[in-house]
């Protein structure tokens, strides 16, 4: 899923936006909320686990769906966005 509030650019598009003086940084900006030391007494590190490739056969209608309202890019990642929430709410019940 796209959030349309986001622009991609490339690097030499951010190098001219900011010789034109449209980007904008604020040292003075407050920082952020420190999470503190309870917080990281119970953090844990995990490692990353590699998304599985996998061959799934699926209905038409079930692909079109999907196809149709991602307007053709972003289905598959649609798909698995559906299955994840599956996913945590069967393991919710």
């Amino acid at each position: 899923m796209s959030d349309p509030n986001i622009k991609r650019a490339s690097l030499a598009e951010i190098r001219k936006m900011k010789e034109r003086g449209e980007l904008h940084h604020d040292p003075n900006a407050p920082e952020g909320e420190s999470l503190g030391p309870d917080f990281w007494a119970e953090a844990k590190i995990e490692p990353p686990r590699k998304p599985r490739s996998v061959h799934l056969k699926l209905d038409p209608e079930v692909f079109d769906f999907f196809f149709e309202e991602a307007k053709g890019k972003g289905h598959l990642t649609q798909m698995q966005n559906v299955l994840k929430a599956y996913v945590k709410a069967k393991r919710r019940a």
